[in-house]
C-alpha cells in the first residue's frame, strides 16, 4: 500500500507540473495566434490534452485518498475545491469562445481568456505551494 501511495504522490506532482505546462502552452497559443479561425482549430485539438492533465491530477488524488482509507483532511477538501474551480474556469473559458464571431470579439476573448489563465496559474501555484511546503 505504501508503494502505491508513494507512486501516486510522484505522479500527482508531475500531473500538477503538466497542468501548469498546458496552461502556459495555452497562453502562448492565445498570444501567438492572431486569427480567430486558426485559434479555434488549435484550441479544439489542444483541449483534450488540458482535460487529460487535469484528470490525471484528480485521478492520482483519488488514488491517494483511497490508500489513506478515504481520510478527509483539510488538505484533501481544499484540493477537491481547487480541482472543481479549475474545471469550472476551463469550462467558462471554453464557452466564451463560442460567442466569438469576428476579430473584435476575438480580441475581447483574448483579454478574458488571459485573465482566466492567470487565475488558473494562481490557483495551481497557491495549492501547490501550500502542499509542497
Amino acid at each position: 500500500m505504501n508503494e502505491m501511495y508513494d507512486m501516486s504522490i510522484v505522479t500527482h506532482n508531475w500531473g500538477v507540473i503538466a497542468v501548469l505546462g498546458v496552461i502556459l502552452i495555452n497562453i502562448l497559443m492565445l498570444l501567438g495566434i492572431k486569427s480567430n479561425v486558426r485559434y479555434r482549430r488549435a484550441i479544439s485539438l489542444f483541449t483534450p490534452i488540458v482535460g487529460t492533465a487535469i484528470g490525471m491530477v484528480i485521478f492520482t488524488g483519488i488514488v491517494m485518498m483511497a490508500s489513506k482509507h478515504l481520510n478527509f483532511t483539510i488538505e484533501n477538501i481544499v484540493m477537491i475545491l481547487f480541482a472543481t474551480a479549475l474545471t469550472y474556469l476551463e469550462v467558462k473559458r471554453s464557452k466564451s469562445l463560442r460567442s466569438v464571431k469576428d476579430e473584435e470579439s476575438f480580441a475581447n476573448h483574448k483579454k478574458y481568456a488571459l485573465k482566466i489563465f492567470l487565475i488558473e496559474i494562481f490557483v495551481v501555484l497557491s495549492i501547490s505551494s501550500w502542499m509542497w511546503m
